[in-house]
């Protein structure tokens, strides 16, 4: 059922995405950037669950639109941080309202407290498969 859900979100959000010129991958990679939940190329693979060459084309995309930039860290030279520029910000502004018309349809017939049980069991579900390499007993203890 999860996958089926991302399924349809991808099905529904690409056409509209793709009218202003995006692909979900690219949207998505901008509000991992906007929202801190990744801060490299490798914490993107990581969250994505993509190949890093992926990632670094969708990352080269959007820094040739001159809405993400790369900037090589000051404690470890080898490491390349990524963040949104003031363009990208603002593209994301654009976006959001597209993004939220297809979310508020899709839950038009749920109520506000179903929302926030939705939001509530999805964050449970995923922490509960997030216990990165403890064994499904140590996680019970």
């Amino acid at each position: 059922m999860v996958k089926r859900a991302y399924a349809l979100v991808v099905e529904t959000l690409e056409p509209a995405l793709a009218e202003q010129g995006f692909t979900f991958t690219q949207w998505v990679v901008m509000m991992h950037l906007r929202d801190g939940l990744a801060l490299n190329a490798r914490e993107l693979c990581v969250q994505l669950r993509h190949d890093s060459g992926a990632v670094t084309r969708v990352i080269d995309q959007l820094e040739a639109r001159g809405l993400v930039q790369r900037e090589r860290s000051l404690e470890d030279r080898r490491e390349v941080k990524l963040s949104l520029t003031p363009a990208g910000f603002e593209m994301i502004k654009s976006l959001m309202p597209i993004v939220l018309d297809k979310q508020n349809f899709v839950l038009r017939d749920f109520s506000s407290g179903e929302v926030a049980d939705l939001t509530r069991l999805l964050n449970k579900f995923i922490a509960g498969f997030d216990t990165r390499g403890t064994k499904p007993e140590e996680a019970a203890s």
